[in-house]
């Protein structure tokens, strides 16, 4: 027996977008090896994700279970994982290229004592395994070879489309899994969380972004972008001169080291375009820039740009969309 295995992350009983963008690489895989996916899937709301996992041509989901697992641990989600992945045989571990998906497989490595490739876009088998992954923050590609059983595989987030779900197709199997773990496997876990409540749109799973820099000028500055991305039905990022200036928190920052997005439409206000800020917006599918220095690194990056004063220029956009 012999399978693609696929990590999972999921939030509320919903599978994340980043682990549908990373099923596409898994079942193109699959398809290639004419072998099946199976799927893992850890933490509270892991059964009802199965089902928004229906038409993707998966075998199995493992549910994976543990009377100390309540929360996440990555060395001990690591360990089931690979209990997981050596009793189906697997060929590959794929899972997303997230802060945990990366982790826990960084993890697996050093268990298996086996390479792992990281940000890859593109896999093809063969006698040896080629892969092609993103390095430099995105700004290069590399080809490299990945040796060992199974591959191990992260990818790169908002680099692919999300697996296409085929209409009335079924849900994959479920299979319950209560992994063997040590103290020492559990010593680092998460053991508590606290969560901002907001009624407004996520801003990883908002349709328009409107992201504001340091030609914002001031904290106070970002209530016409608030109001702006409240006309659009979206939500509000910055970039980390904005978190290092302490006008916004980090959880609103946009980049390498901050979040990626995939929105339809981003809207940069006064963003110079570092390449460690383009890395966390180029997942979107159009992009506007709104400056008023017509070298800024930002509108070559764009689908669309306006050279003039963003203080003018906003007001004026909502000004527009009020009045439609």
């Amino acid at each position: 027996m012999s399978a693609v295995v696929a990590l999972v992350e999921q939030a509320g009983g919903v599978p994340d977008r980043v682990s549908l963008e990373m099923l596409s690489l898994a079942g193109r895989l699959g398809s290639e090896l004419g072998i099946p996916v199976h799927v893992v899937l850890f933490g509270e709301g892991a059964d009802a994700a199965v089902a928004g996992l229906a038409g993707l041509g998966l075998e199995t989901a493992h549910i994976v279970e543990h009377p100390r697992l309540d929360a996440y641990a990555p060395v001990a989600w690591a360990a089931g994982l690979g209990e997981i992945a050596t009793s189906v045989g697997a060929v590959a571990v794929v899972a997303p290229g997230t802060e945990r998906g990366t982790e826990v497989l960084a993890h697996l490595a050093a268990r298996t004592s086996l390479p792992m490739a990281a940000n890859v876009v593109a896999v093809t088998p063969g006698e040896r395994w080629q892969v092609t992954r993103q390095r430099w923050a995105g700004s290069l590609i590399e080809e490299a070879w990945l040796d060992g059983e199974p591959r191990l595989v992260t990818v790169a987030v908002h680099a692919l489309q999300p697996a296409v779900v085929a209409a009335g197709g079924p849900a994959p199997a479920m299979v319950r899994v209560t992994p063997t773990l040590t103290d020492a496997d559990l010593r680092v876990r998460v053991t508590g969380r606290v969560e901002t409540k907001s009624d407004k749109v996520s801003l990883t799973e908002a349709r328009v972004v409107v992201g504001g820099g340091r030609g914002i000028g001031s904290a106070e500055g970002f209530a016409m972008l608030d109001e702006l991305a409240d006309l659009l039905g979206g939500a509000v990022g910055v970039s980390r001169v904005v978190t290092s200036a302490g006008w916004k928190p980090h959880a609103m920052q946009i980049g390498q080291t901050g979040l990626r997005i995939a929105p339809d439409l981003y809207i940069a206000c006064g963003i110079s375009g570092a390449i460690q800020h383009i890395v966390g917006c180029k997942g979107a599918k159009k992009i506007l820039a709104i400056n008023k220095d017509p070298h800024a690194p930002m509108l070559a990056r764009s689908d669309y740009a306006v050279v003039g004063d963003l203080h003018e220029v906003v007001p004026a956009v909502i000004e527009e969309l009020r009045r439609t």
